[in-house]
């Protein structure tokens, strides 16, 4: 592939955390305006004439960065427009509840003296302890950490935003792994899509991702159009526990997900490419792609739950978590004591790993945490994927753009990287390459947190914190990518 240098061009800055980047036309307006949704719950629209607040929903947001040293991965996690949203004005937030913390899916986690069997927080199987590889999430609802909501609004004639329904609630055993930019409009069926994430902790304790019941770790499409008003769904983690109107409105089309930041399509030859990023474990990020896919309706999922028996899944997408990190098994890696020079890998979920060797779809790039070939990076976590149909960075023009949140192992400041790569036309795994930034963040940290698009994908914008911390406030610039 070829070298590509770009220009980065502040737009705002002095910004909180920028978890979503989007363009819409205003109903009565003339032209795009750039939307930056704030993981602590602001939405700015961006003109002309400067930045204003579109909504403010802090109050709704749960209470952020209050452990684990101000690093958090809730609060407002989605934001999509209606296709329609210059005549009907509906557009669609994913976001964590305030006033519905709980204590997490482990008991006593936070003091293991309390119990010898206390699982850490972030949690590791043990191969060698089978107790460690066949966990179940019990009493949920007294064991859980939060509430993530789905909820429809309006844009009123008067210009002010108002909440019309919610069409999910959705309990969640740990504060990560919620997924990130998680809703946007598929432009093949008109449906909103919501990306979720294994429900967090680490290793996927619980097995959700797989499960074709659980919420956590699939990509949903949700049905809009269809009447749920009236209904006010109950909070739940698996979908037989929904009222059969809201299993109605819902499709599965993809399982085996950690950590989905989004989803991104791209038109080629009157049909549509997939673009899916699935955040890794300890060794590798991947970015998946698909067209053609079977979706497979909740009802029938549930039908076939209640029944005991068994859907046929050929065509339905799975990335293969927790049995597979990209291309590799799930991988647990120790030093060989007393000699820590020494690593001992070990697969983590062996029966996982050859139970989804042939259902998953393999991924369209991988980049690793380690890699010392030149022209790469080590990788820490993928924030990011989006479709690029522009000329202005022509050897950009129909490829795939992602971000990864800091080159892992620099010395400080903190950096961020821009990669990209394309489809291959045998299907098979596709290298990357670096975008060199010519931009000079000084002495601060650049974390890359966020990629967005205006509606044609013709321009990129870019979202970058100078904190790795939700609360530390107002250190973010949204800048769009130039040649």
């Amino acid at each position: 592939m070829e070298k590509v240098k770009v220009r980065l061009r502040p737009i705002i800055r002095n910004i909180n955390l920028p978890i979503v980047i989007k363009t819409t036309i205003l109903p009565g307006d003339s032209m795009e305006r750039l939307f930056i949704a704030t993981q602590v719950g602001e939405i700015f629209c961006i003109g002309n004439e400067g930045i204003r607040t579109f909504l403010d929903i802090r109050s709704r947001i749960i209470k952020l960065g209050v452990s684990g040293g101000g690093y958090d991965e809730r609060g407002l996690l989605g934001l999509a427009f209606h296709p329609q949203f210059y005549y009907n004005g509906l557009f669609y937030l994913h976001y964590s509840l305030a006033g519905s913390q709980g204590p997490g899916a482990f008991s006593n986690s936070e003091d293991p003296t309390q119990n010898r069997d206390a699982l850490p927080k972030f949690f590791k199987p043990d191969p060698c302890k089978p107790k460690t590889l066949n966990l179940r999430w019990t009493n949920r609802e007294a064991r859980y950490d939060h509430i993530d909501t789905v909820e429809e609004w309006t844009l009123q004639a008067s210009g002010q935003p108002e909440k019309r329904r919610t069409l999910l609630n959705i309990r969640r055993p740990f504060f990560n792994h919620n997924g990130v930019n998680s809703l946007t409009f598929s432009p093949e069926t008109g449906r909103l899509i919501l990306t979720t994430g294994d429900g967090g902790s680490g290793y996927d304790p619980f097995n959700l991702s797989q499960d074709d019941m659980e919420i956590a770790g699939k990509i949903i499409e949700i049905d809009v159009e269809k009447n749920t008003f009236g209904i006010n769904p109950p909070v739940v983690t698996r979908f037989h526990e929904l009222p059969v109107s809201i299993q109605g409105i819902l499709t599965v089309i993809a399982k085996g997900g950690r950590n989905l930041p989004g989803i991104s399509f791209q038109r080629h030859d009157n049909q549509y490419i997939k673009y899916v990023g699935n955040v890794g474990q300890d060794l590798v990020e991947s970015v998946f792609s698909f067209v053609h896919y079977k979706p497979l309706p909740v009802i029938q999922l549930v039908k076939a739950y209640l029944m005991n028996t068994r859907l046929q899944e050929d065509g339905f997408i799975n990335f293969g978590w927790r049995g597979w990190e990209g291309t590799f098994p799930t991988t647990i890696i120790k030093e060989c004591s007393p000699d820590s020079s020494l690593e001992k890998q070990t697969f983590a979920y062996y029966k996982d790993a050859l139970k989804t060797s042939v259902q998953r779809i393999q991924p369209l790039t991988c980049y690793y945490h380690q890699d010392p070939r030149p022209g790469k990076f080590g990788g820490s976590a993928l924030t990011a994927v989006q479709s690029y149909m522009g000329s202005g960075i022509p050897h950009l023009k129909g490829s795939v753009v992602f971000t990864d949140f800091a080159v892992e192992d620099s010395p400080p400041p903190n950096r961020g990287t821009l990669a990209y790569t394309k489809i291959r036309t045998d299907g098979k795994l596709n290298d990357y390459d670096i975008i060199e930034t010519d931009y000079d963040f000084g002495s601060e940290s650049s974390f890359y947190v966020s990629l967005g698009a205006n509606l044609n994908q013709t321009r990129l914008y870019l979202g970058v914190y100078a904190s790795n911390k939700v609360n530390d406030y107002n250190q973010g610039t949204i800048f769009e990518i130039v040649p």
